[in-house]
């Protein structure tokens, strides 16, 4: 059983909604402050995946 990574990059989000690696990057970017808001450690070009998950869903 693969182990699901933590964090995704720009390139996990690009293939996940098919957008274009700077849509994905600015995406990261607003779910980042986000989280940042929030008081969450954030990382620059990578989104936590639960989170990212929990807002692409309806």
């Amino acid at each position: 059983m693969e182990e699901q990574k933590l964090m995704l990059t720009a390139t996990d989000v690009a293939q996940l909604l098919d957008v274009k690696q700077s849509r994905a990057y600015s995406i990261i970017r607003q779910m980042n402050a986000e989280l940042k808001a929030q008081g969450k450690l954030v990382l620059r070009g990578r989104v936590n995946r639960q989170y990212f998950l929990s807002k692409i869903k309806t």
